[in-house]
């Protein structure tokens, strides 16, 4: 049982990128056939995410939560619940949840997802704020720095401050070696934008 159990595992992490619906299934009989082990109800939880299946990927995580006494995925979890439109239930589970002692990674993550619930409040200059921190520096090149700096861009021109959020989408192009983000697109938009209002500004200011 352990072997078959594994086996579809196996398959879940192999499809979760090309056929998350493929990989959804195979972890689901994996769950149906050990739903007391906690990493299968874990690798349930991951492909539902990635499959968008949110209710699904909360149910799970949420599980293997009470089963193993960790925080390890509570920014998935919370990115979880503002998906399902509940930013403010993802807010109290970042303020819930002991920081010190998660990796430094999912600080970061948490980070990222509570300033996205931020933002869906409306609360856009709190969002931008919120991931103003020690890691936010550009010649940073942590694994998660692409990621925050993007984060910290998209709540920047989210706020209104484009010149800003060009900056920092070229600082997350600039750290984002496996070109995982869209950020230098990003930054091309932006600035296309603000040549585009300049010229209509200018041309304006002619007609008059």
């Amino acid at each position: 049982m352990a072997e078959t159990v594994g086996k579809h595992l196996v398959a879940a992490g192999g499809l979760i990128d090309s056929d998350p619906e493929a990989a959804l299934e195979h972890a689901k009989y994996a769950k149906a056939k050990a739903s007391r082990v906690p990493i299968v109800r874990e690798a349930l939880g991951l492909v539902a995410y990635h499959a968008g299946n949110w209710s699904e990927a909360l149910s799970e995580l949420r599980a293997v939560r009470r089963m193993t006494r960790s925080d390890d995925h509570i920014a998935i979890i919370a990115d979880a619940e503002r998906a399902l439109g509940r930013p403010e239930r993802a807010l109290d589970l970042a303020k819930e949840a002991d920081t010190a002692k998660l990796a430094k990674a999912v600080q970061v993550e948490l980070a990222i997802v509570a300033a996205g619930a931020r933002r869906d409040l409306g609360q856009l200059d709190a969002a931008v704020v919120s991931l103003q921190s020690d890691d936010l520096k550009a010649e940073k090149r942590d694994p998660w720095s692409a990621r925050l700096f993007y984060a910290y861009a998209d709540n920047l021109a989210a706020a209104g401050r484009k010149d800003e959020a060009i900056r920092w989408f070229l600082n997350a192009a600039e750290a984002d070696a496996e070109d995982e983000t869209d950020a230098a697109e990003r930054a091309a938009d932006l600035s296309n934008e603000n040549a585009e209002a300049a010229e209509a500004k200018d041309t304006e200011a002619t007609d008059e």
